[in-house]
């Protein structure tokens, strides 16, 4: 059963997403939010394609890939996303299911497949911790005094570019888990009056076409932060 969609949260990832110039999302669970983040890289993609498509090297150029370990749900959320959306490929969602599994000896979840982006931003708000299948001598996320532990991220933290943004609605416990075995230079901050947590990558940039980015995306700021 879904919560009920948060506009505050909403109209927050619509902004980032924005104000970020952001060209690549990857978002772990489908709802309200799919829709929002697709509009926000519509909005990018009219004002800066030109730009982009010429100047920067990437691949999946707006384009925000959710993942959700649900059919049924999957196909529900459809309804709420605008057909030109994923006729453009704004939207592109996917289906796989959950394991639970161990990341450097510590038990945690993983989906069985990740779509093959880059993103530069993204947004962590599933799986919920009864849907990860199996267990490791005997301990799963199914207990009710558990929480959810998914460790996708630090699995790819390394493919990640300079300027990345995580943003993780609630999810204390696992924001904490990713915090403690992050091993690049990410800023932390956890905002109690939203609980959402938030991860910036920053470094130094990786070459011309990362500083171009950056330069284009996040502009003096991003450079003044690290």
């Amino acid at each position: 059963i879904p919560y009920p969609p948060e506009f505050d949260d909403l109209c927050r990832l619509h902004y980032l997403a924005c104000s970020r110039k952001v060209t690549t999302i990857l978002e772990f669970g489908i709802g309200k939010s799919t829709a929002v983040l697709g509009n926000a890289l519509l909005l990018n993609k009219e004002k800066y394609l030109q730009y982009t498509s010429k100047e920067l090297r990437r691949e999946n150029l707006y384009e925000c890939h959710s993942i959700d370990d649900s059919l049924e749900w999957l196909e529900k959320c459809k309804e709420i996303i605008p057909q030109k959306f994923l006729d453009e490929k704004l939207n592109n969602l996917h289906f796989s299911e959950v394991r639970v599994s161990e990341f450097c000896g510590r038990i945690c979840t993983f989906y069985d497949k990740i779509p093959n982006i880059c993103p530069d931003l993204i947004y962590l708000d599933a799986p919920n911790q009864y849907s990860p299948k199996g267990n490791v001598r005997g301990i799963n996320t199914s207990h009710k005094d558990r929480m959810p532990m998914t460790a996708d991220i630090l699995s790819f933290e390394h493919f990640l570019h300079p300027g990345t943004l995580i943003v993780v609605d609630g999810r204390t416990a696992n924001s904490r888990f990713l915090k403690s075995n992050l091993q690049r230079n990410w800023s932390y901050f956890y905002s109690q009056e939203w609980d959402q947590h938030f991860f910036e990558l920053q470094e130094q940039p990786l070459g011309i076409y990362n500083k171009r980015m950056l330069e284009h995306c996040l502009g003096e700021a991003y450079f003044n932060r690290i």
